[in-house]
């Protein structure tokens, strides 16, 4: 893999990392932070398989943009439309007053969030 790919999966394996945590804790969870690190996990998935192909995007947020640069490369993630477009909107909702995600948010988020980095990670080639 090339060494920018693998600094993408590395920093969405850190944003993978909160999302779990937040969704497993006991004490005082923070399923706003678990739906927002769902997001940029997501991103960062779809940045390192562009990387990897050596394609170039801007520095934007939107998931289902990204998505579109990436379905040359792997058109069956066109799958995961939907769940691109429910995480982009964690980008920026629950980080400001008057939006909460819930715990049935939160798990939906590592839902969609786990399919995304499994298909990423099965066409980066990553264990």
């Amino acid at each position: 893999m090339k060494p920018i790919a693998a600094e993408w999966v590395s920093k969405a394996e850190g944003d993978f990392a909160i999302l779990e945590r937040e969704c497993r804790a006991r004490k005082n969870p923070s399923y706003d932070g678990a739906c927002f690190h769902a997001q940029p996990c997501a991103e960062k998935y779809l940045k390192a398989r562009l990387c990897e192909a050596g394609i170039s995007f801007s520095k934007i947020h939107d998931l289902v943009a990204l998505l579109q640069q990436v379905l040359d490369l792997e058109p069956a993630w066109e799958t995961f439309r939907e769940d691109l477009a429910f995480l982009s909107d964690f980008a920026v909702m629950f980080r400001y007053p008057g939006e909460s995600a819930d715990r049935e948010s939160a798990l939906d988020a590592r839902r969609r969030c786990r399919l995304v980095r499994r298909a990423a990670r099965d066409a980066l080639g990553v264990a």
